[in-house]
């Protein structure tokens, strides 16, 4: 069950949990035609901070803007609900779900005259696969076709793909699965980004079938500037993810998490490896505020 906290914002006011609602015959809830972010707090000396708040909302408005919707308060103004509503509800850290969908109004899948509605909640959540090493399965389902969709937008209809990927894992006793591209190379998890560690060099699947993280592009940026390690986007083969000397994914909700089996093959003799550990230590210590580089990733809430 979702811890409850105490409001949630929904079109510009705050809601008691219970009786933050919507209508079934909302239009997104049949169709899927809604967009969403993933976005943590953590706790700090200096109080609450929100980590690459600017960047989540940044793609929140593009990939609204993807199903031609034009969210009715600006990007400050959900900055500052955010702000308000991690202030309301007394948390020190959470998972903030700030949510777009078309409302209540019109059914058939041309949804322009539906009502937008805009609700964010957030609860304290503590790491998605709740593990420290995990064991993924290659998924039959593979990755949406980039010319099916907009890949690049977090789209609600999208996560059913992902669904389906996890379902069948979960089924075959595996903590995640590994979705593959239309091409047959590596593409990501249900809802992370894979790294590859090779030779103390780092890959991950390039752009263009793939959803690129904000915490994928904290990983590239932190091993490059901080950790002076050398990273390269490319098409990964299964065979040289099963040769790897280290994997890990990387995601808001799942952080840094150690892949250390893929089917049946045992990555890193089973344990963290030495990259994927500098890379999930420096992570933390970055999110706790703990690096003057890069406070400027926090959003301290006052």
């Amino acid at each position: 069950m979702i811890p409850k906290t105490k409001k949630i914002w929904v079109d510009g006011k705050f809601v008691d949990w219970e009786k933050a609602k919507v209508h079934i015959l909302t239009h997104s809830l049949h169709y899927g035609g809604g967009v969403f972010e993933g976005i943590r707090a953590y706790e700090t000396e200096r109080g609450p901070a929100v980590f690459r708040l600017k960047e989540h909302l940044k793609r929140l408005f593009f990939s609204s803007s993807v199903l031609g919707i034009k969210i009715p308060f600006s990007q400050k103004e959900i900055e500052k609900a955010i702000i308000d509503l991690i202030k309301i509800n007394k948390v020190k850290q959470c998972y903030i779900r700030p949510l777009v969908i078309f409302g209540y109004g019109v059914m058939g899948l041309y949804p322009k005259k539906a009502l937008i509605n805009v609700i964010i909640s957030l609860w304290p959540w503590k790491k998605y696969l709740g593990k420290n090493l995990v064991k993924v399965k290659i998924s039959k389902f593979i990755r949406i076709h980039p010319r099916s969709t907009v890949v690049e937008a977090k789209i609600c209809g999208h996560y059913v793909n992902s669904i389906l990927a996890s379902i069948e894992a979960k089924k075959e006793g595996f903590d995640e699965a590994l979705l593959l591209d239309y091409k047959g190379f590596i593409a990501e998890g249900p809802g992370e980004n894979i790294f590859l560690v090779k030779n103390k060099k780092i890959f991950t699947p390039k752009k263009g079938s793939i959803l690129p993280g904000i915490t994928r592009d904290t990983v590239i940026t932190i091993a490059k500037q901080k950790l002076n390690l050398k990273v390269e986007e490319k098409e990964i083969t299964l065979r040289e993810l099963k040769n790897a000397d280290e994997l890990f994914f990387a995601g808001t909700a799942v952080e840094i998490s150690p892949i250390v089996q893929v089917e049946r093959t045992i990555i890193s003799n089973g344990k963290e490896g030495e990259v994927t550990k500098k890379i999930r230590e420096l992570y933390q210590r970055i999110v706790s505020g703990k690096e003057p580089r890069y406070l400027k990733w926090l959003k301290f809430i006052q």
